[in-house]
């Protein structure tokens, strides 16, 4: 992990990160889009502040964190969704890890005290790193919504910050 370091997102790693997202589109078990958005559409939709990349040396871009309001009610200005998603080729070296840890960092100094996700429970490398990384699971929602043809189930995650509410 040396050789990795986290930056701000910018409107330059565009390609890289709508790539890495459909990679992971494509495993059918990071979410229920299928298709990765435009770059206008993806920005307007993530909060600005809190948006990372991780680069090697090169500046190669190999996975990014974001995250969105879960809602425009006051009493949740403090609550966000993320997403994760680290390129096939740079699984298992702790890039995830480096982005949710950046993340939470992000979020805390801006007095955020709730991230939460879904992720599906066949995906088993987000369900640990996330529980790793301070999250606890809350509930399932069983049969939520139907992807690829079949059912899916949903876990939901959250971490609480110790430190901000």
């Amino acid at each position: 992990m040396v050789d990795i370091t986290v930056r701000p997102m910018t409107d330059a790693d565009a390609d890289r990160v709508l790539a890495i997202y459909q990679a992971g589109l494509d495993t059918g078990d990071a979410s229920f889009e299928v298709a990765a958005p435009s770059w206008a559409a993806f920005s307007a939709a993530r909060l600005s502040g809190h948006r990372f990349v991780a680069v090697d040396p090169g500046e190669a871009v190999l996975g990014w964190v974001a995250v969105s309001a879960t809602s425009t009610r006051a009493v949740y200005a403090g609550v966000v969704e993320h997403s994760v998603y680290v390129d096939p080729r740079a699984q298992g070296r702790g890039v995830a890890r480096l982005l949710l840890d950046a993340l939470i960092t992000s979020t805390e100094s801006a007095g955020i005290w709730t991230i939460q996700s879904g992720v599906f429970p066949e995906n088993a490398a987000s369900l640990a790193l996330h529980q790793r990384a301070g999250f606890r699971v809350i509930g399932v929602r069983e049969r939520v919504g139907r992807h690829h043809g079949r059912w899916r189930d949903v876990v939901l995650l959250e971490r609480r910050s110790p430190v901000v509410g």
